[in-house]
Formats: structure tokens, sequence, C-alpha cells
């Protein structure tokens, strides 16, 4: 493919357009090709284009440059539709933990399993489907990239709602080759991330497999030796004097957290600041004193800093009161124009990338929408085999599969009887009256955020 069009709908979003901007200019297979930037924000989505066309200008490349609050305006003959927006998410979050936390239920991130990933579904799948409708209608051959959380429970609801879409999901949790590079660093491999050869990630057999955000390392040998529990050994030095992290909910107590999964089911889970929300055992309803305390409630307060950092480096560069050149400095490549540029360049890179499951974990159903290593090309993503997963985070990964069902299909059918199954088979959900509870207040609170078919 030359000359790739792409679009990106939510260009001011906190942890992607920048680096979109950064791949798009610097990597020689799409700097030939079109960016288009659209966010319904007229002022954010100014700043995202002057940014774009000043580092564009800078480095003296063809990348054509288009920009709207109408997605409409840019979908015709895109190539790759990346969907990164998000409907005041910092706001609603915190709202969904603290509504939940009222009822027994605990969460970090709020964003993907529990009420705070149910109803971040029912604020934004509406909207993927509204723009799957005019990628349909515009641009209909077009790869359809999900980074909106809950990835995974969008990721499948495109795939069963949308079938005709060409489709997947993303998470830059496991951006490959730094995944790989990080796990040998804590298998004693080598030092530095750096100091990983292509000769030994030919003989690292690292096999890493389940739902987003709840993904497990099932495997991990060197040249034909386990060095997992090398790996465990790492962690168990770094848990020992571990204490909260002063603000961040999501990274406290998390070598610890680690450790404990590990040292009950036998394999290491890969993205802790998410799974220890999805598992049970730091709800706080325990009567047994623990060494790791309940989780640490997620605080929007502690995200709203971030965001506005983000935009004072914006502006700083736009107006010139920092130089352009810093923003090659500052930034690297994203993982979806990653894989974008893997795609149309036959560049044979693997990636993580949430899809369908067609038999990588031997012990789960096909349709099971995970995060699985995958070789892609521009007919898309194919999962390398993992193998089976292990009795016990099985089970834990199906209830995960059957809420995402469930919250998919309640959003897509607006029932509130499958709204109401789903809270109740989600992991996170301790009584039948305080999940009820929860829907209610959480309808009440976030009634501008959602469809008015909730309400009738």
């Amino acid at each position: 493919m030359q000359n790739p069009k792409v679009v990106v709908i939510g260009a001011g979003s906190l942890f992607f357009g920048r680096q979109a901007i950064w791949q798009m200019v610097h990597s020689p297979h799409l700097h030939t090709g079109t960016l288009a930037l659209v966010d319904t924000d007229a002022e954010r989505l100014d700043k995202m284009a002057r940014l774009a066309a000043m580092v564009i200008e800078h480095n003296n490349v063809p990348l054509k440059l288009e920009a709207s609050t109408d997605r409409r305006d840019v979908l015709p003959d895109s190539d790759f539709v990346v969907l990164s927006f998000a409907d005041r998410s910092v706001k609603f979050r915190g709202i969904d933990c603290q509504v939940s936390e009222k009822y027994g239920i605990r969460m970090c991130s709020g964003d993907t399993v529990g009420p705070g990933g149910i109803f971040r579904t029912m604020r934004e799948f509406p909207v993927i489907l509204q723009c799957a409708d005019d990628i349909d209608d515009l641009c209909p051959d077009a790869w359809t990239i999900n980074y909106v959380n809950p990835t995974a429970v969008h990721g499948l609801g495109l795939r069963r709602f949308a079938p005709q879409r060409k489709s997947f999901a993303l998470c830059d949790g496991q951006h490959m080759p730094y995944c790989k590079q990080h796990w040998a660093v804590r298998a004693g491999l080598v030092d530095r991330r750096e100091d990983f050869t292509p000769e030994m990630d030919a003989k690292f057999d690292l096999r890493i497999a389940g739902v987003n955000h709840f993904t497990w390392m099932v495997k991990a040998e060197y040249d034909g030796r386990d060095v997992m529990p090398d790996i465990a050994a790492d962690i168990a030095k770094n848990a020992a004097n571990e204490t909260a992290a002063a603000g961040d909910s999501k990274a406290s107590f998390h070598d610890s957290s680690m450790l404990a999964l590990y040292e009950a089911f036998g394999c290491i889970p890969t993205c802790t600041g998410h799974t220890k929300e999805y598992v049970r055992f730091w709800q706080g309803h325990g009567t047994t004193k623990e060494t790791i305390p309940p989780l640490a409630i997620w605080n929007p307060d502690d995200r709203y800093p971030l965001h506005d950092a983000m935009w004072k480096q914006v502006d700083e560069l736009v107006s010139g009161q920092t130089p352009i050149e810093k923003f090659d400095e500052w930034f690297g490549p994203d993982m979806a124009t990653d894989i974008i540029e893997t795609m149309v360049a036959d560049l044979r890179k693997p990636f993580y990338i949430n899809t369908a499951n067609d038999g990588a974990v031997t012990n789960l159903p096909d349709d099971a929408f995970l995060e699985l290593l995958c070789d892609v090309d521009i007919d898309g993503p194919r999962p390398r085999p993992v193998g089976p997963m292990p009795l016990g985070v099985r089970g834990m990964q199906q209830l995960v599969l059957d809420t995402h069902e469930l919250t998919a299909e309640a959003v897509a059918t607006r029932s509130h009887d499958l709204l109401r199954r789903a809270m109740l088979t989600d992991p996170l959900a301790n009584a039948i009256g305080d999940s009820d509870a929860i829907i209610r207040e959480l309808l009440d609170a976030e009634r501008d955020a959602l469809p008015p078919c909730w309400f009738e």
C-alpha cells in the first residue's frame, strides 16, 4: 500500500494524539500519506492540527494533513481509522468508582471491569457503532482499530455487531518489542532492554495471553530453560519492601500483588495494575489480616494534572516557547501507528493485539476475544500459538469473557435485563441488591452522557 490515509478520531487523546503525529511524520512508509485528525472539541483540534503542521514542516516530509470536528468530512478514501476518544472519562470514571465504593466494590482504575467498565461501555460503545456505520458508508475497505477502553468489550462488540467491519482492538501496555525486553530484564537475561539482541529474542519463548488488562505469562523459556522462577524471584525481591505508591492507585503494592497471584496460580500476571482489579482478593471483604491492603480507589484528582501538563506542553510547542525540535526528542512510536506501518510495508513485526482466539489458547473458545501475540499484515492479525491456560486462571477468564459479551449485547440492544445480568456476572459483584443500586445511582448520575434509551 502506498500513500496510506490514517484517520484519528479523538486526536486530543492524552495517550495517543501526539505519538500518532510523531510516527506518521517519522515513518518513511507513512509520511507520504495523509493524517486526518478528528476531535469534537474545536479548540483542542486546532491546537493538535497546528502542532502536526509544525512537526511536518520541521521534518520536511510530504505528509498531508486534514482536520475536522466532523469525522464524515475526512473518512472518504481512508485506509485506517483509529478510535481513541472518550466523553469526559476522568469525570465519569471518578463517579463510577465513588458510587461503587459505597456498595463494597473497590476499583483502582475503573474503566475496564466492574461497574466502571460496564458504564464506560454504555457511554462509548454507541458512538463506536455510529463510527462503524460511517466507515461502512464512506470507506468500507478501511481497517478500524479500537483504542477506546474497555478495549476488549468494544473490540468484541465491533466483531459481533459490525461483523462486516475489518477491525481489531489495542492496548499499549504490551507494546513490542519493549514488552519482551522488559521480561528479559526481569528474568536476568540482560541488565538493560537495549542489550537484548535479535539472537536472544529467537531463544526467548515468551507466551502471554488473556483478556485485555487480565493477561498472564503462561510460559517463559530461554534456550529451553524455564525462567519464570527467575522472574518471580525478581518480583519477590522488589515486593519485600513495597509500600503504597503515592498518587497512583494502580501502582500500589504492584509487585506484592503480582507475587501473590504467581504463588496462587503458577503463572505471572503481566498487567498487574489492572489485573488486581479483576480478582476479588483485594476488595476488602476478608476477615483475615492481609499484608496487602484493600485496593486504593482511583482518584480523578490525580489525572487532571496530567491533562493540564499535556495541554501546557502542546501550547508551549505551538507558541514557539518550546522549540519544535523538542517534540521529536520527547515522543516516539505509538502502538496503533506502529502496527499500521507494519501492515502497510509488510514489515512482519509481531504485536500484542486484541482479537479472536482462533485456537491460540487451546482450552478457550475460538471466538474468545483475547490479547495475543500476533503476526500482522494488510489482511489483519493472526494469533501465534499459546497452548492451554492453567485451570483457575482459565475459569476467571471465562467469567470476564461472559461479562464482556453480556455488556456489549446489553448496550447494542439497549436491554435493561442484559445490563443487570452483566453486572451480576461481573467478578466484582457481591450482592444482587447492591448491584441494582449501583445501576440506579450511576444511571442517575451519568444521565447527560448516556443514550436516552436507558431512561425510556
